[in-house]
């Protein structure tokens, strides 16, 4: 069950970087991109993300 980023919907606005307290995600190229390896699924950056662009798939 991973992070899933609607890249369709993200407005590459840097809060949910910001958010991730682990540094699984970062900007690159106005486009946020997810470490996968150091996520853990917490969920801050789905609650806090504006555009709602982020989800963990079940």
């Amino acid at each position: 069950m991973p992070l899933k980023i609607n890249s369709d919907e993200c407005i590459a606005c840097g809060t949910c970087v910001d958010e991730c307290k682990q540094g699984a995600l970062f900007l690159e190229e106005d486009t946020v991109v997810l470490r996968e390896k150091d996520c853990i699924l917490c969920g801050d950056c789905v609650a806090i993300c504006v555009a709602g662009a982020l989800e963990i798939e079940k």
